[in-house]
């Protein structure tokens, strides 16, 4: 009896002890090739999406403002929504073809 308690506070001991307060650090994990490649298309395709919208959301507001007789403000709005749906097809060209030249690299890399 007394055997049997001695070695279940002894395991308890064990696993208080192997129990630690700091973080374990995560690993990173490296995506493939093709992940990279998908992504960055899917990148280009979001940007060219999302310029598109701002730049019908300009169009609409220049509309707007044409039927309230404001040609200087429909002006201005639809200038803004070209150049925000300019910077954004861009920026998303820009940040799909990094990940796709990133992946495509992985790729040659991995065949030779």
């Amino acid at each position: 009896m007394k055997l049997a308690l001695i070695a279940s506070m002894f395991a308890s001991a064990v696993l208080c002890s192997a129990q630690s307060d700091e973080p374990v650090p995560q690993k990173t994990r490296s995506h493939s090739a093709k992940h990279d490649v998908g992504s960055g298309a899917g990148d280009i395709g979001k940007g060219a999406a999302r310029g598109v919208g701002s730049t019908a959301k300009g169009a609409g507001h220049a509309a707007e403002d044409l039927a309230t007789l404001h040609p200087v403000n429909a002006a201005t709005d639809l200038g803004r929504g070209a150049v925000n749906g300019g910077r954004s097809a861009a920026t998303g060209t820009v940040k799909g073809t990094g990940k796709i030249i990133k992946g495509s690299g992985k790729a040659f890399k991995h065949i030779f």
